[in-house]
C-alpha cells in the first residue's frame, strides 16, 4: 500500500479543548499505519470569534481592536498550556507569528469585505493545525504541517470560492511520492488561495469536508471519514429532535438530497468529487471511535437501501427569507421573466433553498443575507413588484409518509404558521413563521 488511502476530516468540536486534541491524537495513533492525512478545522467557534473580530477592527477604521482578538488569542493559549506545559516549546513562536500575521489584515484598508474576510478568518485553521501537528508530533507521530493555501486553488469568488480542478490536482498529486509509512500530514479545510498566491480564499463555511473530499480526489485515496460528536449519519438534528434513527448505509445521491436541503452533518458539495472516483464516506464518532459508522458510497446495497429502507429525515434551517416576485405589467411569470430572476440571483450568489411558482409570481426561499436581499430588490424592483418575509424556518421531510404527517412532524409544525407547503415524490417542505403566543 503505498500513498495516502485515507483522508480524515476533524471538525470544530472534534479540537474545541485540550481533551479533544488528546483524543484527535489517540484515533490517530490507532490507525496512523492506514496511511492517512488530517483535514482540520478552526477549534472550538473559532470562525465565529474571528468574524466578531473583523466587525469590530472594520467597525474602529482599521484601528487596533483589544478585547475580541484578545479572547482568541487566550482561547488557543488556554489550549496550548495544556497541551505544552513547556512554553519554551516552538509552537508558541509559531502561533504567536500567525497572530501577527493575522493583526496586520486586519489593520489592511480593504474595501471589499469579502475579500478582507477571507484574508483574516482563515487563520483559524492555519492556528489550529499548527498546534494539533505540533501535538502529534510530541506524542511521536511523524506529522508534517501543510498550507492549503498553496495547494487548494481558487478563482477569487470570496467566501464561496471555486476550486481550480486542474492545478490543484496538479499541486495535490505530489504529496503521494512524498508520504512515508507512519506519516501523517495535517492541512486546514476550509481555506484556499489563488493561483498566484496572493490571496486567501475560503470555500464557504462549513467546507472542511469539501475539502477532505478535494484531497481524496486529487490523491485517489479510498475513503474519507468525517468523524463527528454524533454515532453517523441521523435522520435528525438530536439538538432539535428527541427522537432520532441512525441512518447505517445510504447512496452517494441520497446524502447529496439530504445535503442540499440542508442537512449540516455533510458539506453539499463534497460528495461529488468523491463520488465521480469511487471514493466512498463514512461519518464517525469520535467520542465512540469503535462504534460502527454511516457509509455513503454507490454501491447496490447502498442505493436499495436508500430508496426502499428509508426512514423520514427532518431538516431545519433557520433564517430564512421568503421574496415573492411578479411582473408590474401582470403578464405571466414565463421563460424570459424566469430567466432575468435566475440570472440575477446567480449574479448574487443567491442560492434557492425553495422555490414556487405560479401563473404570476415566483417565490424563492434563501438564507438570509442583508446585502443580497438589498441586492435582489435594487436589481429587479424596476420590472418587478418584490415582496418579502423575514425571519422564517425552512422545514423538509425528506421520505415523508403519503398518508399523513408523523408525530414528529406535527410537534415541529404546532405554534408555527404554515407560509408555504410544497412536495414532490419524495421530499415535503414547508416554509414556516413562528407564531407568538
Amino acid at each position: 500500500m503505498s500513498g495516502i488511502q485515507k483522508v480524515f476530516k476533524f471538525g470544530g468540536a472534534s479540537v474545541k479543548d485540550a481533551a479533544a486534541v488528546r483524543n484527535l491524537a489517540d484515533i490517530v495513533s490507532e490507525r496512523v499505519g492506514d496511511n492517512i492525512m488530517l483535514v482540520v478545522s478552526a477549534m472550538g467557534k473559532t470562525t465565529n470569534m474571528l468574524e466578531k473580530v473583523l466587525a469590530a477592527y472594520r467597525a474602529g477604521g482599521r484601528r487596533p481592536e483589544g478585547a475580541p482578538l484578545r479572547a482568541v488569542m487566550e482561547y488557543h493559549d488556554g489550549i496550548m498550556s495544556v497541551l505544552f506545559p513547556d512554553r519554551s516549546h516552538p509552537v508558541y513562536a509559531a502561533v504567536a507569528g500567525l497572530f501577527d500575521e493575522l493583526r496586520s489584515h486586519l489593520e489592511e484598508d480593504e474595501p471589499d469585505y469579502d475579500r478582507h474576510y477571507d484574508r483574516t478568518v482563515c487563520y483559524g485553521e492555519l492556528i489550529s493545525t499548527a498546534i494539533v501537528s505540533a501535538y502529534l508530533s510530541a506524542r511521536g507521530i511523524h506529522s508534517e504541517w501543510l498550507d492549503a493555501r498553496r495547494l487548494v486553488v481558487t478563482d477569487r469568488c470570496y467566501r464561496a470560492a471555486l476550486v481550480d480542478w486542474e492545478e490543484t490536482a496538479r499541486r495535490i498529486r505530489p504529496l503521494n511520492a512524498r508520504f512515508e509509512p507512519g506519516k501523517v500530514f495535517v492541512v486546514q479545510g476550509f481555506i484556499g488561495g489563488t493561483a498566484d498566491g496572493l490571496d486567501s480564499t475560503t470555500l464557504g463555511r462549513e467546507g472542511s469536508d469539501y475539502t477532505a473530499a478535494i484531497f481524496a480526489n486529487c490523491l485517489d485515496a479510498e475513503e474519507v471519514t468525517i468523524w463527528k460528536d454524533v454515532s453517523g449519519l441521523l435522520n435528525a438534528d438530536p439538538k432539535r429532535f428527541s427522537e432520532t434513527v441512525k441512518i447505517p448505509r445510504i447512496s452517494y445521491s441520497e446524502a447529496i438530497e439530504l445535503a442540499f436541503y440542508g442537512a449540516t452533518i455533510i458539506h453539499p458539495k463534497t460528495i461529488k468529487p468523491l463520488q465521480n472516483k469511487g471514493i466512498r464516506l463514512k461519518v464517525q464518532s469520535f467520542l465512540d471511535p469503535s462504534s460502527d459508522p454511516t457509509v455513503i458510497d454507490g454501491s447496490e446495497d447502498a442505493r436499495s437501501l436508500s430508496r426502499d429502507a428509508a426512514v423520514p429525515s427532518y431538516i431545519v434551517k433557520d433564517h430564512q427569507t421568503l421574496v415573492s416576485i411578479s411582473p408590474r405589467d401582470y403578464s405571466f411569470m414565463n421563460e424570459h421573466n424566469l430567466q432575468i430572476i435566475f440570472a440575477t440571483c446567480d449574479e448574487l450568489h443567491i442560492h434557492a433553498n425553495m422555490m414556487q411558482t405560479s401563473a404570476l409570481m415566483l417565490s424563492i426561499c434563501f438564507d438570509y443575507d442583508e446585502a443580497k436581499l438589498k441586492g435582489l430588490l435594487s436589481r429587479l424592483s424596476d420590472r418587478f413588484s418584490v415582496k418579502y418575509n423575514l425571519g422564517l424556518q425552512l422545514f423538509t421531510v425528506r421520505h415523508y409518509l403519503q398518508e399523513g404527517p408523523t408525530p414528529t412532524e406535527e410537534a415541529f409544525l404546532e405554534r408555527k404558521r404554515i407560509i408555504v407547503r410544497q412536495s414532490s415524490r419524495s421530499t415535503l417542505q414547508y416554509v414556516l413563521e413562528p407564531v407568538l403566543l
